[in-house]
């Protein structure tokens, strides 16, 4: 788990649009042993999927920004780790399997740009050295929302 931050770093040193190098940011977490992992953007007023992995897509790809556990990792700029989404109203059910979930911000340009949402099947499966794992990674992150939209192709822009 230790190189996964390094994983992500690479990936966002290449040629690739935003929805590209979040697809396979989510995918190498998903292959570094998440069940299921989502990379989000946070705007003024909700919270936005940009790409998932996992067993099924996200139950709320689109959210108002003041719902569920990141809502707090928003507001407070920290991790929130709930270990038994069951016992927390503030969970929004994504998949019923869920046993834990964690959300990281990712802080870019002195706000939350965005946040790593990453779940479980089994209860209590996010401890200190897993969410410390996670905060390198979303400490890797930030670049991923300076890239384009969709890729140029070599096509210069004109202005009039």
């Amino acid at each position: 788990m230790s190189d996964l931050a390094a994983k992500v770093r690479s990936i966002l040193g290449r040629e690739l649009t935003r929805a590209e190098a979040a697809r396979q940011v989510t995918d190498a977490l998903h292959a570094g042993g998440f069940r299921w992992v989502g990379v989000y953007e946070v705007t003024p007023t909700e919270v936005v999927n940009l790409a998932w992995s996992g067993p099924a897509g996200p139950a709320h790809p689109t959210f108002p920004i003041d719902q569920g556990l990141t809502a707090e990792a928003v507001g407070t700029g920290r991790s929130v780790v709930c270990n038994d989404v069951a016992a927390d109203p503030r969970y929004l059910t994504a998949l019923e399997s869920t046993g834990s979930e964690i959300i990281v911000p990712i802080v870019a340009a002195g706000r939350v740009a965005g946040t790593l949402d990453v779940e479980s099947e089994r209860l209590d499966a996010f401890d200190d050295e897993v969410r410390l794992s996670l905060e390198r990674v979303a400490a890797a992150l930030p670049p991923l929302y300076d890239l384009p939209d969709r890729r140029l192709d070599g096509l210069t822009a004109h202005t009039g």
